[in-house]
């Protein structure tokens, strides 16, 4: 996958209790700290094609150069997250790959066979889809956009965790229209 994607960036996990997901990230696994939105603002959600009204709480930390993501959805609106919990599931959903080019790749990825299953966008130049699961059941593949702010704030949370001590391990998801752009050059993907 790396020849087509490059580098895996993030592993995001569907949880049921985020909070106790967080706990125990930080302070069994010590990983963190932990960026927290209670509910984040997907712009234009759809799955399967259709607007799906989701709500959902998000946590990012790194580990590494790897970024953990723990979800929770909040409701029952359609989604691969909820597709992922009702067949029984918990832990990884998805495998993320970061892109400053999303039209582009996206465009190669479908026409190479790829089908997206869900998508939306998160701040300006935040957009991301997930890919269907039609050949791999269970943990999917995210093509995720992080210029604009999105891409400042994946930035914060990497340098947070650099020698993070454990200290104030649930911090709150910052409003991403506050953060400024993050040049190429600043955080390389």
């Amino acid at each position: 996958m790396s020849r087509f994607f490059g580098e895996v960036r993030q592993i995001g996990y569907v949880v049921k209790n985020i909070e106790e997901a967080m706990e125990f990230w930080s302070k069994t696994l010590g990983i963190g700290p932990w960026f927290y939105a209670e509910k984040i603002a997907d712009k234009d959600f759809y799955y399967k094609g259709e607007l799906s009204p989701i709500e959902r709480s998000v946590a990012l930390a790194n580990s590494g150069y790897i970024q953990m993501e723990l979800v929770q959805q909040l409701n029952d609106a359609p989604s691969m997250y909820l597709d992922f919990l009702n067949a029984g599931r918990t832990g990884a959903q998805h495998f993320a790959y970061w892109t400053r080019n999303y039209t582009e790749d996206l465009a190669r990825l479908t026409k190479q066979g790829l089908t997206v299953g869900m998508n939306g966008a998160v701040g300006d130049d935040g957009r991301y889809c997930y890919f269907e699961t039609e050949f791999h059941p269970g943990t999917v593949i995210e093509l995720s956009e992080v210029n604009g702010p999105k891409g400042t704030l994946f930035k914060t949370i990497r340098d947070a965790s650099i020698d993070w001590d454990g200290s104030d391990p649930i911090r709150p998801f910052p409003d991403l229209s506050t953060l400024p752009y993050t040049a190429p050059e600043d955080f390389p993907i």
